[in-house]
């Protein structure tokens, strides 16, 4: 599910603190108390373990979702998004209740719910977006809106809680409140990452370790490919295969598939071999969790060229074993690399969305003008190229 209905591409509409501040006071007729932001993410790699105990390394985008907010003593929550059809939404705080696939505006308005449902004393408030986030496009725009909201309501509020909890208070407003089942990494991403770094996270305890990731004083680039297939993760296909995990954790008697070691993995498949469903699930997590792992030791040792081929065989594990690449995808993975790049993957939910393209920074544009001339020569939309620089997690703005 996408966080905002666009009338506008995102990235193309004005966007800027005082940008936001202004739209808000032409909205509410008054200046907001304050401004905050909460970022876009890619995952470098560890797809779909989140939900599943396992490891994960996302990164933040320099794109954002902006909200101009101040609270209401009325009980009130109004919410404004200038990507979004219609005008203000109307709610009051006491009268929320879950409201699976009720549009963009279930998500903040989850997020209150969640806060209030954890006995944080929220009241109502006035809030204004803004966002830079390609919706629709595996960047996790709905992880952004959540946890500008819980920031927001945060200061206002004077609530004292810290980002991994604000980031679990906006996971709960997803999966309880909008009913999309996701794992804890995207909202962890917004909420926690830093300027520079990827996002080593343990998503069973939550321990976190900030990794350096400077791409360019290594001569390198990561693109992401948004191919502009959009993906709907609460359709039901993102569910069924956190439900097929779910099942083969049973089966193997663990907690989860994180509890199955990568040295026992052959045994484990020998136990599922009457499963022909369930069996390529836990592959793909097993796996994925030991590539995690493999490109954490290859960055702390600085040999971040060869983190590649991991990605590589990440995108094939997700495309055959989880099944969740599409056409498009794998069209630019697989051309990207043929036109020299270390490697590629599609990162986020799946069944469209974007790729990451890790490559060296001089060959970056024959790689994305690669990518662009094939999609044109099999008929597909343009996709949008950019590079992904490590950024700041969820902020006020000054």
């Amino acid at each position: 599910m996408t966080a905002h209905g666009a009338a506008t591409p995102a990235t193309e509409r004005p966007h800027g603190a005082q940008h936001t501040a202004a739209a808000f006071a032409a909205v509410y007729g008054a200046a907001p108390t304050g401004t905050w932001a909460a970022p876009g993410r890619v995952n470098l790699i560890g797809e779909h373990t989140d939900y599943n105990d396992g490891f994960v390394m996302p990164l933040a985008l320099p794109h954002t979702t902006l909200a101009a907010a101040s609270a209401r003593t009325d009980g009130v929550l109004r919410l404004h998004s200038g990507g979004a059809d219609g005008g203000i939404v109307e709610l009051r705080v006491d009268e929320l209740r879950p409201a699976p696939q009720a549009g963009w505006a279930a998500y903040p308005a989850g997020v209150v719910w969640a806060m209030r449902e954890a006995g944080l004393p929220v009241g109502g408030a006035d809030l204004h977006y803004d966002s830079t986030v390609p919706t629709g496009a595996g960047l996790s725009s709905s992880a952004a809106l959540e946890v500008v909201t819980a920031l927001a309501l945060n200061d206002l509020y004077a609530l004292g809680q810290e980002p991994q909890r604000l980031a679990q208070l906006a996971q709960r407003a997803e999966n309880a409140f909008v009913g999309v089942p996701c794992g804890i990494m995207d909202q962890t991403a917004a909420a926690c990452c830093t300027d520079g770094h990827a996002l080593f996270l343990d998503s069973r305890d939550l321990t976190r370790r900030q990794i350096p990731f400077d791409l360019a004083g290594e001569g390198l680039r990561l693109l992401v490919v948004d191919t502009r297939v959009k993906h709907e993760l609460g359709d039901g296909a993102y569910a069924e295969r956190r439900a097929g995990c779910e099942r083969g954790a049973r089966a193997l008697g663990v907690r989860a598939l994180r509890d199955v070691p990568y040295a026992h993995l052959p045994g484990a498949l020998a136990r599922l071999a009457d499963d022909p469903v369930t069996r390529p699930l836990v592959r793909h997590i097993v796996t994925e969790n030991h590539r995690v792992e493999e490109v954490v030791a290859l960055l702390d040792s600085g040999r971040t060229r060869a983190i590649g081929p991991l990605l590589t065989a990440g995108h094939a594990s997700l495309r055959d074993d989880f099944k969740i690449s599409c056409r498009e995808l794998d069209l630019a993975v697989d051309t990207a690399n043929a036109a020299g790049a270390l490697g590629a993957r599609m990162t986020g939910g799946g069944f469209g969305g974007s790729a990451i393209v890790l490559v060296e920074e001089a060959g970056a544009p024959a790689v994305g003008a690669a990518v662009t001339q094939a999609f044109a020569a099999a008929g597909h939309a343009a996709p949008r190229i950019f590079g992904a620089v490590p950024s700041a997690g969820a902020h006020r703005v000054e």
